[in-house]
């Protein structure tokens, strides 16, 4: 078993987390999702793991990966593990919508090449 956690370790880890999220949100609206504690724990849990995994990625691949911004990755996790009871809807929406396909997109290309 392969047990080294490297850039690809974190990436398919990141990977998991994205497929999870992409998969449990196509089929909820903004007033679904908003009125289902249990989707929005696990979008919220879901979004803290692909932070905490980002931060252990290796500053080399944050470096030639700058469509993503790593800041922000960070700065969602902390807003949701910190302020959890008033987290803005609108910007883990905004997020999943805008953001997550692209990260999925950086990651694919990742693992493929490594």
């Amino acid at each position: 078993m392969d047990n080294v956690k490297n850039d690809k370790y974190y990436a398919n880890k990141i990977m998991t987390d994205v497929q999870y999220l992409i998969k449990l949100t196509e089929d909820y609206s903004y007033e679904e999702i908003q009125a289902n504690e249990t989707v929005l724990d696990s979008i919220f849990f879901r979004f803290i793991q692909i932070a905490e995994n980002s931060a252990k990625l290796s500053k080399e691949l944050k470096t030639s990966e700058k469509s993503i911004d790593w800041g922000a990755i960070s700065g969602l996790r902390n807003r949701i593990v910190h302020d959890y009871g008033h987290t803005d809807l609108g910007i883990i929406l905004s997020t999943l919508e805008e953001d997550i396909p692209e990260l999925k997109k950086v990651m694919e290309k990742y693992i493929d090449i490594n």
